[in-house]
């Protein structure tokens, strides 16, 4: 017999295990919104795999963006933790959460829309890993906040739509390769990811899933000064992804020929290349060459919603 076998499927396989999701939604009153993408993970050994992606160690500060039903926040919690703090929209969900972690002093449940908490008393602990089944609809304006808090992250372990996941962590040249892979390598670097397929949730969704785990580099890759600069600079490049570098960052930064000519002579970028064949680093250097000529009135971060959206 290879009963075992069964008991520990693959990430990537999909889930024969009864969905408990549908009986315990219906319970709280809740129908799962397409407006929210809400695709509940109803597999518990891969919600093992996910919260064992994370190293949990004595004193370690969690947040869970989403945490719904609750599935990665029981595994969580089996660990010795200090802290869990989990934000979830579905104030019903909330309620629920609240009832369940009522006995444990560690954990607090936020309920409200992550992309409007205040996430200051969260991270004021110092380090923090940060955990979720991010909503397909919303994962990539998720990342972007999250990025501007990648100082005091110690680790992410998050999961997307694959396509989604598959663009952010794409290198140049690939066919993926997009604005939101340069903003996310930034700050973070890819540690490793796996597949999750469709069937592992409810209700099912018409993709598989891609877990990333993912680490904030030990020094920032550029001062906060640069920072609005630095976006603009690969939203602009990214703006018109088939033209050329001399043509798109013209049209896109108002800046003339001559001096986009310019700037890529300083830093050693071919005019002809077009952004797809540049790394981070190349962006980084291109955006200290352009310096003055740059005009960083957008926010920083009003720059990178607008390229997550357009990636």
């Amino acid at each position: 017999m290879r009963i075992a076998r069964k008991s520990r499927p693959r990430a990537g396989a999909e889930s024969s295990a009864p969905a408990r999701a549908a009986p315990e939604l219906a319970a709280a009153g809740v129908r799962p919104a397409k407006s929210r993408g809400q695709n509940f993970l109803v597999q518990p050994a891969i919600a093992g795999r996910i919260v064992a992606a994370a190293a949990l160690a004595p004193g370690d500060h969690v947040l869970e963006i989403g945490p719904g039903l609750g599935m990665l926040s029981e595994q969580i919690a089996a660990h010795r933790i200090a802290s869990l703090t989990m934000i979830e929209i579905d104030p019903r969900l909330a309620e629920r959460l609240a009832g369940r972690f009522a006995g444990d002093r560690r954990a607090r449940v936020v309920a409200g829309d992550f992309l409007k908490s205040d996430l200051a008393g969260v991270f004021a602990r110092g380090p923090v890993k940060v955990m979720g089944n991010l909503p397909f609809n919303s994962a990539a304006a998720i990342l972007r906040r999250l990025c501007g808090w990648s100082r005091v992250i110690e680790l992410a372990v998050l999961m997307f739509q694959r396509e989604v996941g598959e663009r952010i962590r794409a290198h140049p040249g690939s066919s993926e390769y997009s604005a939101l892979s340069v903003f996310t390598q930034l700050y973070f670097e890819i540690v490793s990811h796996f597949r999750v397929g469709a069937g592992n949730f409810h209700p099912r969704p018409k993709v598989d899933a891609e877990v990333l785990v993912m680490r904030p580099y030990p020094a920032a890759r550029f001062s906060a000064a640069e920072e609005a600069g630095v976006l603009r600079t690969v939203r602009a490049a990214f703006s018109a992804p088939r033209k050329t570098l001399r043509n798109s960052l013209g049209q896109a930064l108002g800046i003339s020929p001559a001096r986009i000519e310019a700037a890529l002579g300083r830093a050693t970028i071919d005019p002809g290349l077009r952004a797809g064949a540049l790394g981070a680093d190349d962006l980084l250097k291109l955006a200290r060459a352009l310096g003055a000529d740059l005009t960083i009135a957008d926010a920083c971060a009003d720059a990178c919603a607008d390229a997550c959206a357009d990636a």
